[in-house]
Order: structure tokens, then C-alpha cells, then sequence
């Protein structure tokens, strides 16, 4: 199948090097790339993040009826200016 693909003329160069270093095409080198990072992502799986929940009973009674701003100027009382 024919796709149009823009790269930069720099990107290009180096890869028309290197093809020609190897005795390869630009399209085979392309190719493998492509099958690389399809490998790499078919790896790396669904990120799933930890559950890091713990067992408390809410929040701190000082904090339970405060506003997000209310709760930041509660962490920094004493702090700074």
C-alpha cells in the first residue's frame, strides 16, 4: 500500500545514509521502525495505576467542612508570609 508521510529533510538524510551504508532501502528501514514500536507498545500493555487507598475515617474533623483553599491554608499555617 502507498502512504504519504512527511519527514524532515534532515531525518531523511540520515536514513538515506544509513540505508545506503547497509544495502537496504529507506522503505525497509522505515518498516522496522514501525515494527519496533508497534512490538514496544503491544509490550508495555494497559497502564494501571496502584490503589494506594487507605483506611481512615475521612478527613481530619479540622478539615471536614473546609473548602480546598480552606484545607491548603490549613497545611500552611505558619508557613511563609
Amino acid at each position: 500500500m502507498k502512504t504519504t508521510v512527511e519527514i524532515t529533510d534532515t531525518l531523511l538524510s540520515e536514513v538515506k545514509h544509513v540505508a545506503n551504508a547497509e544495502q537496504t532501502t529507506v522503505r525497509a528501514i522505515i518498516e522496522e521502525g514501525l515494527r519496533r514500536v508497534v512490538a514496544d507498545r503491544r509490550q508495555r500493555g494497559t497502564f494501571r495505576l496502584r490503589d494506594e487507598a487507605f483506611r481512615g475515617k475521612g478527613l481530619h474533623p479540622d478539615a471536614a467542612d473546609r473548602s480546598w483553599d480552606g484545607i491548603r491554608d490549613l497545611i500552611y499555617e505558619g508557613r511563609g508570609t
